[in-house]
């Protein structure tokens, strides 16, 4: 910390830099996702989602810790095959998580490995049903997760290539039971297994993203590819949803500075 002393004998402001490094990217994906949901259709549906993302990692020097932080919200419409029906989907995505980290080649490659938790909120909208036309989502998981990002300067540029993927291991979810109606669940209040463990074998899902930063000017974009591939199967229902998606967005990185009277 240092101090300076003006003409007029008043000290002027510290300024504090901390180790806290903060990269946040705000990105739009457009692609294709393929749907089914056995409880309002036997039919997979295909078409075109659009999806938000905020994916914010927080990091320290003085640490081999950091944390991940991500928004995601989606909005999608598909068809069937024969083209006379579709459904509209829509979710919310929040994840937080813990990884440690190593650094290789003079820092030019970062390894990260951890879990995240995963809280999920959507709907499924069928527009030819008129009994049971929507089913909810909602859904925990905990899911190991590891990203693997590599610096490189060429022509006189920086560069940055990052993979990054997460497996849901364990969880819950809520589901309605094969045959149940959503009058059944909330008027009548019949339960019947409607809040589901679910662990690897009953959600096998893989959520990737591969991703390239370069600058242009004094900007740093980012063009990328998310695969993002859910299912489930609980109470004799199935449920999948698998999207790919071209990605393009703008980073941001900056330190946190205290400014201290």
């Amino acid at each position: 910390m240092h101090g300076s002393l003006n003409t007029g004998n008043v000290y002027a402001p510290d300024t504090i830099r901390n180790n806290k490094i903060i990269t946040n990217a705000q990105m739009i994906g457009i692609g294709a996702v393929n749907i089914l949901d056995t409880y309002l259709s036997p039919e997979k549906y295909r078409g075109t989602e659009l999806r938000y993302i905020s994916h914010t990692l927080r990091e320290r020097k003085d640490s081999r810790w950091s944390r991940l932080i991500v928004h995601q919200g989606n909005m999608s419409y598909s068809d069937n095959r024969s083209g006379n029906g579709g459904e509209i989907a829509g979710a919310y995505t929040f994840s937080y998580g813990v990884h440690y980290n190593w650094n290789f080649f003079d820092g030019s490659l970062n390894v990260k490995a951890g879990a995240q938790a995963d809280v999920n909120v959507g709907f499924l909208y069928n527009t030819r049903n008129s009994n049971n036309p929507a089913q909810a989502r909602l859904s925990l998981n905990i899911s190991p997760s590891a990203a693997a990002t590599y610096r490189f300067r060429l022509w006189q540029h920086n560069y940055s290539l990052r993979y990054e993927l997460s497996v849901p291991l364990i969880g819950m979810m809520f589901s309605p039971n094969y045959g149940q109606s959503y009058y059944e669940i909330f008027s009548r209040g019949n339960y019947d297994h409607n809040i589901v463990p679910t662990t690897f074998g009953s959600t096998p899902s893989l959520r990737q993203m591969l991703t390239f930063d370069f600058s242009l000017g004094r900007t740093t974009l980012r063009l990328g590819y998310m695969g993002d591939f859910q299912q489930a199967r609980v109470n004799n229902l199935k449920y999948h949803s698998y999207s790919n998606m071209l990605l393009i967005g703008i980073v941001r990185q900056f330190n946190i500075t205290k400014i201290v009277p």
